[in-house]
């Protein structure tokens, strides 16, 4: 059987090789022309085995015809049997959910086909019709059988044909974790980073067979074992390093540090999973869980449970073109949730506009078909030009290599954060090993949109941890790179660090008493994310709740206050973080960097009210500070010095209770000037339990809510920003 490929004349047509005719070549037939190349070429059926736009319901409803239909064998079709596979195909650009698909599910279900493909512009699912159930039942599957299976061939894939859930991906981590922890006599951290390696290769290959760079699936135990090279996984992976060597992921000399008898049972184990057409949630959650379970405390303390994540980014509801950082990455889960949500938004973005013109071009009933067609394509093609990400300045470019950036201090979570990234679309440029409190690339003072973090808890940034020249050194090439990018802020945030080398990493901040004074971990990262926040921008971070009740920390309170509104406070139970290792009761923090202007009026406001108060209180302080220096002085010749050294405590003692007396009074009044509400909301139910299974969720959003709960807390939340006066559960600030 021949391969067939994509026909077009000069007046504007595409072929149709089952239908043998010339079309009128628009969008949706270019995206139904060039998938029947891949059933075709890629999964060998016949076109004898095919029918295109056929009529299901034999009324030549237009609304009834399925793009294509498929037979297990040509004189099935002759015989009008049931077919196998009922294919569905849209011009969409918008992630495949079923509800948006289930046309193709009723196709089948109307001529007794068992499968069903959905096909758009972006991707392709793979259905199974389960007859003994209710329309609407389907199971998504892995793949479809192939044109010239046999009967063995489909009772093989039917055992098999089935979604990869995250509980099976994680346990299969697992079990390839355990194999080389028993095998090689590794610990659990260095048989992770074994199967980041086996998993990134893995990856790699199966983007080089979807861009069709190879025809060969080269992660196979076959394939490796025809290799002549003495560890042939390990050949893979120092390709896979070169393909991304830019990026600086792994070490020049790293290599797999496996036995080839051991590499051999990995890809066993994973060869027969695609994890390109898998679900990217259905990765997300098992690459946590597989964290989770494999480092419980060790690494734990990096993984944000997915639900916590979920909701803090729509909470502050990022938006394409704005900046996302994270200095304390981890894993990478919230720039992967940023990174998401924005391509869907584009992606959704993009059928709106060309939906729209498809309105007005049909509506224009003066166009020829051939010019219509024309005009249609011409703009799809101007739409789809934009999301082309490996195309420097398009929407999905700037998205992956301007919008996203992070930093973790951990050489292996970063490493993991940009695997992680890598295996769901991309933004991995932006990632880095680095200290958090540090510029790197750009992340620096001043420029971003959105700061969400977990930051490590309870360690104290020492007085001994100083700056080294090592960690800001910057190669020439690099730095040309970064000032074209970023301009001279750039250099100037470098020039802020350079003139701290040596010194401790505190003497950059203000929180901190002194320089030799220590200072929480958690606390400096506070005063970090402010700094690195652009006027305006919004941040959203996970903190002990200790920070906010306990009065030691008042200053830092007062310290996030003069600098930003506080929009929300949500209290999380005590076990939220519990599976990750950690029993730290938390609350999530929202706020609001003030703009200049808002920054400006606050600090009027402010010194205004310490200059009233200071006149209120001028007189009295003066009286008594007069009072009690006149006597300290009569005790000097009448009384001796233990009198006298009495009078000065109290002295002392009166001016420090003064001070914080007007320091009190003085805010209070600031904030009866520039008052606002904030939003707090204390959860019982986040999504998952104390041993990390699933539970219900209160806060949102699409979430299965507690049975006494009636609205989630985003739900409320939303209320509340339409009317701060309208909730009960708010507190003036």
């Amino acid at each position: 059987m021949s391969d067939i490929e994509i026909k077009r004349d000069n007046k504007g047509k595409i072929y149709s090789h089952v239908r043998k005719k010339w079309l009128v070549e628009t969008p949706e037939e270019t995206v139904r022309q060039e998938y029947l190349l891949v059933l075709v070429n890629d999964y060998q059926f016949s076109l004898d085995q095919i029918s295109e736009e056929m009529d299901l319901t034999g009324r030549g409803s237009a609304s009834a015809r399925a793009d294509f239909v498929l037979w297990r064998t040509t004189q099935d079709k002759v015989d009008e049997n049931a077919p196998s596979i009922i294919v569905e195909c849209k011009s969409d650009n918008v992630t495949i959910r079923t509800a948006d698909y289930d046309q193709g599910e009723n196709y089948a279900r109307i001529v007794g086909a068992p499968f069903f493909v959905t096909h758009n512009s972006r991707e392709t699912k793979y259905w199974r019709v389960k007859k003994d159930k209710v329309p609407g039942y389907t199971e998504e599957i892995e793949n479809i059988p192939h044109g010239n299976a046999s009967d063995k061939d489909i009772e093989e894939l039917l055992k098999k044909l089935r979604a990869f859930k995250e509980k099976e991906f994680a346990d299969l981590l697992h079990q390839c974790h355990n194999i080389i922890r028993n095998r090689e006599k590794k610990d659990p951290a260095a048989a992770f980073d074994e199967i980041a390696k086996v998993l990134f290769t893995k990856v790699y290959v199966e983007r080089q067979l979807l861009t069709r760079r190879s025809k060969t699936n080269l992660f196979t135990v076959d394939v490796l074992k025809s290799q002549l090279s003495e560890n042939p996984l390990d050949t893979l992976f120092q390709q896979t390093k070169d393909h991304y060597s830019t990026d600086k992921i792994f070490d020049e000399d790293e290599r797999i540090n496996l036995k080839p008898a051991t590499g051999e049972e990995i890809v066993r184990k994973l060869e027969k999973y695609n994890l390109s057409d898998t679900s990217e949630d259905v990765k997300g959650v098992a690459f946590e869980r597989f964290l989770g379970r494999t480092f419980r405390g060790e690494i734990g303390q990096f993984f944000t449970p997915r639900t916590i994540v979920e909701f803090m980014v729509h909470m502050l509801d990022p938006q394409e073109g704005e900046i996302v950082c994270d200095p304390a990455s981890g894993s990478g889960g919230f720039l992967i949730r940023v990174f998401e949500i924005v391509r869907e938004s584009i992606l959704a973005d993009a059928d709106k506009q060309y939906n729209r013109f498809k309105e007005e071009i049909e509506a224009d009933k003066s166009l020829a078909e051939e010019e219509r067609a024309k005009r249609l394509k011409a703009k799809y093609e101007d739409i789809r030009s934009n999301l082309d990400q490996s195309v420097e300045g398009s929407r999905l470019w700037k998205l992956s290599n301007r919008c996203i950036y992070g930093t973790d201090a951990n050489d292996r979570m970063a490493r993991t954060s940009k695997m992680n990234m890598i295996m769901h679309g991309d933004g991995h440029g932006g990632v880095h090993h680095h200290d958090g409190f540090l510029n790197v690339n750009g992340i620096f003072e001043g420029r971003f949109d959105i700061i969400l973090t977990n930051p490590p808890f309870g360690a104290n940034v020492e007085p001994s941890d100083k700056i080294l020249p090592s960690e800001i050194e910057v190669s020439p090439a690099a730095e040309r790179r970064y000032l074209a990018e970023y301009g001279e802020l750039y250099r100037e945030s470098q020039d802020r660090v350079k003139a701290h080398v040596n010194k401790p990493i505190a003497s950059m901040f203000k929180l901190p008493a002194t320089e030799k004074s220590k200072i929480k971990t958690e606390l400096l990262f506070i005063e970090r994310c402010l700094d690195l926040l652009k006027p305006g921008g919004r941040m959203g971070i996970v903190l002990p709740e200790g920070i906010f009740n306990n009065p030691s920390l008042t200053r830092v309170r007062e310290f996030t206050e003069d600098r930003a509104f506080l929009l929300a406070v949500v209290s999380l139970p005590a076990e939220t973080f519990v599976s990750s290792g950690a029993s730290v009761k938390c609350s999530l923090l929202f706020l609001k960097k003030f703009t200049s202007e808002e920054e400006e009026k606050f600090a009027g406001i402010r010194k205004a009210s310490f200059s009233e108060v200071d006149e209120k209180y001028f007189f009295e302080i003066d009286e008594e500070t007069k009072r009690l220096k006149d006597e300290i002085e009569d005790a000097k010749s009448t009384s001796g010095k233990t009198k006298r050294t009495v009078l000065q405590k109290e002295l002392r003692e009166y001016l420090k209770r003064m001070n914080n007396l007007k320091s009190d009074e003085a805010r209070q009044l600031a904030k009866s000037r520039f008052p606002y509400s904030i939003f707090m909301y204390e959860a019982e139910h986040v999504g998952i339990s104390a041993t990390g299974e699933e539970d219900t969720n209160e806060l949102g959003p699409g979430t299965k809510l507690p049975e006494n709960v009636t609205r989630s807390c985003i739900e409320w939340y939303e209320i509340y920003k339409n009317d701060p006066n309208d909730l009960a559960g708010t507190s003036s600030l």
